[in-house]
């Protein structure tokens, strides 16, 4: 993690308590948490694959 992003704060609330919105809500969140994290991982998979073929040629 670098100095600029911000760390994942995860809260953790009884689903029971929370309203039908609220969920929706919260499922948008998420949805948008997993999309960012599926981009980085390619993101960080090309960065690992480039540095492969630079160093480890055969």
């Amino acid at each position: 993690m670098t100095f600029d992003e911000e760390p994942v704060r995860v809260v953790k609330r009884s689903l029971d308590d929370m309203s039908i919105q609220d969920l929706k809500e919260r499922i948008e969140a998420l949805r948008g948490e997993i999309s960012a994290c599926e981009a980085m991982i390619v993101k960080k998979e090309a960065t690992r694959k480039a540095a492969e073929a630079a160093f480890f040629k055969s």
